[in-house]
């Protein structure tokens, strides 16, 4: 290439030593590619500031190029480090992103499905909060695919195992000896509640009645704000309550966030007196004082697995519904490093 052209597939073939229609298969996405071949792929396609020519390829295939990927709140930190993912995995395939925000009404969700429909977007990458409430059903759907814990059996689906986290999380507090454990966001079926905190409050149960612990409902929390704000709203209510605990399972690493800012401020020591775990090991877990125990998820492979989802669901929209799991692990931190006392926030 010489002066300023814009590089081609045909380059980047060359470059890569590899053909055309391998190039164009990573772009798309359409057909799986060997990790290695795509690495050289991308790289070369770094190389050459490489840009696909979207508008092109949607006036042959009759595709726009984008899609749209909508979560519940764009404010947290788990969903801002989440879409940061999922814009590099579709950009990685060629693909322009409309970013939306339910705020978890269906009706946002009911106008995105409509745009799917008249073509103004290729496809959405959706994040209902509850089956009961979603849009997403029935046989006329665009390509979609749902991410979360909310499922549909006609949908394809990417999500974590929440209920095996929350629960390795409560046995993990029970090994370091606690055994009043409080929940942040422990909404359940009884209650306006997610899909996400029905799931990780069935762990949490299912860990306390395997150590034969009973149930205390004083010290599950409902709050539906899953922010820092959100968690020391929760703890406040929860210290208001007078009940003593020596552990809190919040259900982010937000919540726990807000949780640990109270404890702070009512002169509690995390963890000599109190444990305090997370979910979801977003970048501000490792940083609070003390950092959290948390569960962390392989964000780049979930989003991964959610563009080529949705990709080859675009391709072939007759398939059937995949759902995929993606893998989890426990994270110990300084917040549960210890043997706690307890709090009894009792005058």
């Amino acid at each position: 290439m010489t002066g300023g052209a814009r590089a081609t597939m045909r380059d980047v073939a060359s470059l890569a030593g590899v053909s055309a229609k391998t190039v164009s298969n990573v772009v798309t996405g359409a057909v799986p590619v060997r990790e290695d071949t795509r690495e050289r792929v991308e790289q070369a396609m770094r190389k050459l500031d490489f840009v696909p020519n979207l508008s092109a390829r949607g006036l042959r295939n009759g595709r726009s190029g984008v899609i749209a990927v909508s979560l519940p709140f764009l404010a947290t930190s788990f969903s801002s480090e989440l879409m940061h993912r999922i814009v590099e995995a579709a950009h990685r395939r060629g693909l322009a992103v409309h970013i939306e925000e339910t705020g978890a009404d269906p009706g946002r969700e009911r106008e995105l499905l409509s745009r799917a429909r008249a073509h103004l977007v290729d496809g959405l990458i959706l994040n209902p909060i509850r089956l009961e409430d979603s849009s997403v059903g029935g046989d006329d759907l665009p390509p979609v695919v749902l991410i979360g814990e909310v499922e549909n059996r006609s949908t394809d689906h990417v999500g974590i195992d929440s209920v095996a986290g929350a629960a390795e999380l409560t046995r993990h507090v029970l090994s370091r000896g606690a055994t009043r454990i409080a929940v942040l966001g422990a909404d359940d079926e009884n209650t306006f509640g997610t899909a996400t905190s029905r799931l990780r409050l069935q762990g949490v149960r299912q860990a306390l009645g395997e150590a034969g612990i009973p149930l205390d409902p004083r010290l599950e929390v409902n709050n539906p704000d899953w922010t820092m704000t959100g968690g020391v709203a929760a703890t406040e209510l929860l210290l208001s309550r007078g009940i003593p605990f020596d552990a809190i399972i919040a259900f982010t690493d937000s919540l726990a966030t807000g949780a640990l800012h109270v404890l702070r401020g009512h002169g509690v020591d995390v963890p000599g007196q109190v444990l305090v775990t997370g979910f979801d090991d977003v970048e501000v877990s490792r940083y609070t004082a003390p950092p959290l125990t948390t569960v962390a998820i392989d964000l780049p492979a979930f989003a991964g697995a959610a563009v080529d989802r949705l990709v080859a669901r675009i391709a072939d929209r007759s398939g059937p519904a995949q759902s995929i799991t993606v893998p989890h692990r426990l994270v110990l931190r300084e917040s549960t490093d210890a043997a706690p006392r307890g709090f009894d926030p009792r005058p």
